[in-house]
């Protein structure tokens, strides 16, 4: 089975074409922004080095946030698109709190997994989990003071890109591990999607918001 995903929620442009549990061609780069510009391209590259169609594809996995509003509509936006061009592509939508939190091994794992993602403003996005990585809650914004009381009295696991900032100052919590990641991990992102796709548990890929664009009018 041949697999594509992608992700431009953050400050990285990162693709990922693997066959069944196999990478064949991964690409990850850090841009402040122009990500929509390089991911068409880079796509055709790798199905050309990898002597494939785009009608080949079998699956094809997305990134759905949160993040940049306009990194997220991005991705989404080529994921729809390919999904009009070739009509026995199967799409699926993987938040990028479910990709992080699934990035750790099981040593990891304790009472509560906080997974933290930066907002570039004085909140964060946060999602727990408990220790067999089932949700505890809905996904939030929060800021700090929140994030503390609702972890204090667990042991707890932080992984996210958001970690190092909160992470900045003493958090009087009891610290199991500290996972630091720079963005959502593209190939765990194909296993999340992969095993939705062997389950028949798809989810067509829809926007992930916690907040309202920041935008004004001049």
């Amino acid at each position: 089975m041949w697999t594509l995903a992608f992700d431009t929620t953050t400050n990285f442009c990162s693709i990922a074409l693997m066959k069944d549990d196999k990478a064949k061609s991964v690409f990850s780069s850090e841009m402040t922004f122009g990500q929509s510009e390089v991911l068409i391209p880079k796509i055709e590259e790798m199905l050309k080095i990898n002597e494939i169609g785009f009608q080949e594809l079998d699956l094809l996995c997305v990134c759905t946030g949160p993040g940049s509003f306009t990194g997220v509509r991005s991705s989404i936006a080529a994921a729809r698109a390919f999904g009009l061009g070739a009509k026995n592509l199967t799409l699926c939508g993987v938040n990028a709190f479910d990709i992080y939190a699934h990035t750790l091994e099981p040593h990891q794992y304790a009472d509560r997994v906080a997974v933290i993602i930066e907002t570039k403003r004085e909140d964060f996005y946060v999602c727990y989990f408990d220790a067999h990585l089932n949700k505890t809650g809905a996904p939030k914004t929060a800021f700090y003071e929140d994030i503390i009381r609702d972890l204090k009295g667990h042991s707890v696991t932080f992984v996210g890109d958001g970690v190092e900032r909160f992470l900045s100052k003493p958090s009087g919590l009891h610290v199991h591990d500290v996972c630091f990641q720079t963005h959502p991990n593209v190939e765990v992102l194909v296993h999340i999607g992969s095993f939705k796709f062997q389950g028949k548990k798809t989810d067509f890929p829809k926007p992930l918001y916690l907040k309202a664009a920041d935008v004004c009018v001049k």
